[in-house]
């Protein structure tokens, strides 16, 4: 944790703040390690302070042990002055992406209403400080995010071949969430999607009661969570024997999805990323069914920088993790995704999802 306070401070002094107020659950367990669900970091070139109420006190002095650890008490805000005037911020830096308007008035009221050490504290929204860290993934980072993408990659093959027609969607479902937490997964990163024959044309389909048929695509979107790490991963399937349309289909965006894994490399933006696959898919007539980014980054939230999509206009670097998820959906038909986990290296993309790209279950 010392490395991320050290690297989260000369941020601070780019951004010409005095101390950086963090209130992302996220950013505030990847710069503290603390897991617990309330609390604030303020951090300046001098302290570190982890705000949370009593019955996390113990709790955040075991796991954040750089962290001075100061009690919230109720909804009074006389805590937040007290650390300003302790660490004499008087331009905070706050994290304009995650902090909600109600929560800046309140703050912002009781600043006006107690001056700080004689001046008015100045808070200043600042964008993509932690994240931009988070996206460079350091050993035991890379260490978690494989064994939770592991977990899924078993989980995915060994409830795949148990789908039979009649199934339901929310079973297979619940069959690959159960077979996760077996395997010692935390839960799942997101909630599980199944979605049989025309459902799989939402690529957002929650799992329903709808049965599983015979000769039908069925996408099937999931992810376990590790120690606070994401994995996702998408496979489609068929029972039985595939028609010409599954087998064009699939063929094509699994086509997409080679095409950027090999063009791929340290320097492009993740706009060039997105275009190598999308060109295959519009190339084969069916740009106009491949609505979504290709990809984004995985790491302590299952969407997070790099981005991977047309409009991404940041360099893919080297030490990134991110999906390449390339799809085809066809109202009434069904879709087609296949997605997996890459990490960037100075020769290209390393694959670190290891389960089964099949497209048939059998008779």
């Amino acid at each position: 944790m010392s490395n991320r306070l050290s690297a989260i401070r000369e941020v601070i002094k780019e951004k010409k703040v005095d101390g950086l107020f963090v209130s992302s659950q996220e950013n505030r367990r990847y710069l503290s390690g603390f897991t617990g669900s309330a609390g604030y970091l303020l951090i300046t070139q001098e302290e570190a302070v982890l705000a949370t109420d009593f019955r996390y006190i113990e709790q955040a002095g075991n796991q954040a042990p750089a962290y001075r650890i100061q009690r919230i008490a109720g909804s009074s805000l006389d805590w937040f002055t007290k650390l300003l005037e302790d660490t004499k911020v008087q331009t905070l830096g706050f994290e304009a992406d995650d902090m909600t308007v109600a929560t800046h008035n309140r703050l912002t009221q009781k600043l006006k209403e107690t001056p700080i050490n004689g001046h008015t504290v100045n808070l200043a929204p600042v964008t993509g400080v932690t994240d931009d860290l988070r996206t460079f993934k350091d050993a035991e980072e890379l260490k978690l995010l494989q064994r939770a993408i592991d977990l899924s990659d078993r989980a995915m093959d060994m409830v795949v071949p148990t789908i039979e027609p009649g199934v339901t969607e929310a079973e297979v479902a619940w069959r690959l969430e159960k077979a996760m937490r077996e395997m010692g997964a935390d839960g799942p990163s997101f909630d599980t999607i199944v979605g049989s024959g025309p459902n799989g044309a939402l690529p957002h389909h929650r799992a329903g009661e709808r049965a599983i048929q015979r000769g039908e695509p069925i996408v099937i979107d999931m992810g376990a969570k590790y120690q606070g790490y994401c994995s996702d991963l998408t496979r489609t399937v068929i029972v039985g024997e595939p028609d010409a349309t599954f087998r064009k289909i699939y063929d094509i965006v699994l086509g997409a999805q080679l095409t950027a894994m090999s063009l791929t490399r340290p320097g492009v933006s993740g706009a060039d990323c997105d275009g190598y696959a999308r060109k295959v898919i519009d190339t084969a007539g069916y740009g106009e069914t491949f609505g979504h980014s290709l990809g984004h980054g995985v790491g302590l939230a299952v969407h997070e920088s790099p981005g991977v999509g047309p409009n991404s206009q940041g360099i893919l670097k080297e030490g990134m993790v991110f999906t390449i998820e390339p799809g085809i959906y066809v109202s009434g038909w069904g879709g087609v995704r296949i997605e997996d986990v890459f990490l960037l290296q100075k020769d290209g993309v390393k694959t670190l999802s290891k389960a089964k790209k099949i497209g048939t279950l059998g008779a």
